[in-house]
């Protein structure tokens, strides 16, 4: 069974240094990490006694219950993708997010099915446009409750942005041309809507 906090906040303070300072990771070594000079761990924070809720908890307060259509470009009956509100540093952010408010572990057997279709068509389209050279998948739900998955596309031949560090380079590159970004957002739209559903873009 996994440790509890408190046993994990224990066993880390006994790591910690006498500032309470765990030692940096090698992955500040790596040339994808984002960062150099003078850095530190911050000392980590006694468990909490209940975490906070998240948006949209229990389906109230929903953004995207809301704002069923907002920043959309694509939908079906059952399924949304959705655009950042503007252009970051990676070429494109997407999220697939159910019409339906529910958390990942709530599907049925068909949506996980049509999760896994939708996820294999957005993941192609992304990948196959010009200059990309991954995409990459990731599901963080630690800030809305509603069901989405982030689609990360990075660029072609800047290896800096390899591998997990890319969601931090797409806060710390400056924004791609809105044009260039729209006229990307339009394509992905329209060939998802070759396979089911619309584009709104």
């Amino acid at each position: 069974m996994p440790e509890s906090a408190e046993e994990v906040y224990a066993r880390v303070v006994t790591a910690a240094g006498e500032d309470g300072r765990l030692p940096l990771p090698p992955v500040t070594e790596w040339d994808t990490f984002p960062f150099e000079g003078d850095l530190r761990t911050r000392p980590l924070q006694p468990p909490v006694e209940a975490e906070t809720p998240r948006h949209g908890a229990d389906g109230v307060g929903c953004w995207r219950c809301a704002n069923p259509d907002g920043d959309v470009i694509w939908r079906n009956e059952r399924w949304t993708v959705a655009s950042t509100q503007q252009p970051t540093g990676l070429p494109l952010v997407l999220f697939l997010q159910s019409r339906e408010h529910m958390d990942f572990h709530e599907m049925d057997d068909d949506l996980a099915a049509e999760f896994g279709r939708a996820t294999n068509h957005l993941h192609r389209i992304m990948a196959h446009l010009p200059n990309i050279g991954r995409v990459h998948i990731g599901k963080w739900g630690d800030g809305s409750e509603h069901l989405h998955v982030w689609f990360m596309a990075r660029t072609a031949r800047i290896e800096q942005t390899l591998g997990s560090f890319a969601a931090i380079w797409d806060d710390v590159l400056p924004p791609v041309p809105e044009e260039i970004w729209r006229a990307d957002l339009h394509e992905v739209a329209r060939k998802l809507a070759t396979h089911d559903g619309e584009a709104l873009v």
